[in-house]
């Protein structure tokens, strides 16, 4: 079973009521974190359920080793529910402290990997032009169902080692929380980055929010931080939003040196690679240079509230949704950093698709249906999070799509 950090056991459910988001949030539960002093942690909804739905009283609060844990929590804001319109509807003052997707635990996955060493196993570059484009949508932890899907993509060998020559592979970003083994799956990534590179290829990723938000828990820990709606902190926020106390205790400065060094966006053969389906990347340039360079001199001015301020606005989703305004919204961002399409992850399809949510009685599909990339704003935009985290599928695919 998955047990996260101040999480009880993670069991799976099939009730299609443990995926509705509600329309209109009901009161907020309290929980008590455990700690001395601390106040009470709101929130709609338990991280995780038990075969009956009901929710699994939290165990004591993790804080790392070399962090004394503080006289007083500050009492994060009440849960918003998803909102059903796009990204720049969110009332004012949102924070990410409220998490905002509600996680349905996997049970039976057992317990995380060992760490492995990044090194490469010296292959013959192939030669001849760039070989096939894949991405992958969001991991959130699930190093199973990554490495089953990449080997039934020819991208790695039942050893786990790349297997695809010159074939060129983009992570889109959020490697870890939720799921049982973040670490691990960094661990492989890196480990591909090199073995790929030395096949002619090349295996990259994108920097997702929770790479932020996991910088952040570690670097500022319970440094308060100003939210918009009051004051919060990197490790409440991380913790609500399925920090796993597994990878705090195995996160080493190789993984944060490289989560801080990744780049926020990219254009591949006329597709524009992002993690989330926000606009928000333009407020840091107008080319795809000027992004990334801007993002990673913020993250390297080690400051708390900068950090926190690109957190918050990578975490934004459901710019293209909406069929009125979305398609001008991957427009702007299309007519402004290239490309013919966007692919992002982020926002589960399931929520695109309005799968969950429903009230009860309705008739409506479950996460389970998603097996593929979902194309939507006019064929403008891509989304790849298949919602792993929600019993949904994790998305290994070859661009482009032949839809």
């Amino acid at each position: 079973m998955t047990q996260g950090a101040g999480q009880g056991p993670a069991m799976r459910t099939e009730t299609l009521r443990d995926f509705r988001v509600p329309v209109s949030g009901p009161a907020p539960y309290a929980v008590s974190t455990g700690l001395p002093g601390e106040a009470p942690v709101y929130g709609e909804y338990p991280a995780y359920y038990d075969e009956g739905a009901r929710p699994v009283p939290p165990q004591p609060r993790y804080a790392p080793e070399a962090t004394a844990p503080p006289a007083q929590q500050p009492v994060t804001e009440p849960v918003r529910a998803a909102s059903q319109d796009p990204e720049d509807s969110d009332p004012e003052g949102y924070t990410p402290t409220q998490r905002d997707l509600p996680v349905i635990g996997r049970g039976a996955l057992g317990g995380p990997g060992d760490t492995v060493q990044v090194h490469y196993v010296p292959q013959e570059a192939e030669t001849g032009g760039p070989g096939p484009l894949y991405v992958v949508g969001d991991v959130h932890g699930y190093l199973d169902e990554l490495v089953a899907e990449l080997h039934a993509q020819g991208l790695i060998d039942a050893d786990r080692r790349w297997s695809a020559g010159n074939a060129r592979l983009w992570f889109l970003g959020d490697f870890t929380d939720r799921g049982p083994d973040g670490i691990g799956v960094i661990d492989l990534v890196m480990r591909l980055s090199a073995e790929a590179a030395a096949a002619g290829g090349y295996c990259k990723a994108l920097m997702g929010n929770h790479e932020l938000l996991l910088i952040g828990a570690k670097r500022f820990g319970d440094t308060p931080v100003a939210s918009g709606a009051g004051t919060a902190t990197f490790q409440a926020a991380w913790l609500l939003n399925g920090g796993q106390r597994t990878d705090m205790e195995r996160l080493q400065d190789v993984h944060l040196q490289w989560m801080s060094r990744l780049d926020a966006a990219v254009l591949e053969e006329d597709h524009l690679l992002l993690h989330s389906d926000t606009t928000a990347y333009l407020d840091y340039g107008d080319s795809i240079e000027d992004v990334n360079d801007t993002i990673h001199e913020l993250l390297n001015r080690n400051d708390a509230d900068i950090t926190w301020d690109l957190f918050r606005k990578f975490t934004k989703r459901f710019a293209f949704r909406d069929e009125g305004t979305g398609p001008q919204a991957v427009r702007e961002l299309l007519g402004t950093y290239g490309g013919s399409r966007v692919v992002h992850g982020h926002s589960p399809i399931p929520y695109l698709l309005g799968e969950v949510g429903a009230e009860d009685g309705e008739e409506t599909r479950g996460p389970e249906v998603v097996d593929g990339p979902h194309v939507y704003a006019e064929g403008l935009a891509i989304a790849m999070d298949g919602g792993v985290t929600m019993a949904g599928k994790l998305l290994v695919v070859q661009l482009p799509l032949n839809d």
